[in-house]
């Protein structure tokens, strides 16, 4: 399991765009509304506990869920993120 000193780095999808009602329940992310009608969560997560968290909440407002990934992160290349 990952430590929070080292997390896994995450892209989320969900359709639609998120109203600012919600946008505080994914503080911890880097929130994008693309132009094709999704919302893009992007972020470290500290483990598979904290992932499963996020994936709770986005099931819990009822969103639709498009797609989880990792990102292979290079510490080096800060503008992945």
């Amino acid at each position: 399991m990952s430590k929070l000193h080292n997390p896994i780095r995450y892209i989320v999808r969900i359709q639609g765009h998120l109203s600012s009602k919600w946008l505080s329940e994914f503080e911890d992310m880097t929130i994008t509304l693309t132009e094709e009608g999704e919302t893009e969560l992007k972020g470290a997560i500290a483990d598979q506990s904290a992932l499963h968290a996020l994936l709770r909440k986005i099931r819990d407002i009822g969103v639709e869920l498009i797609s989880v990934n990792r990102i292979d992160y290079d510490p080096c290349d800060q503008q992945r993120l």
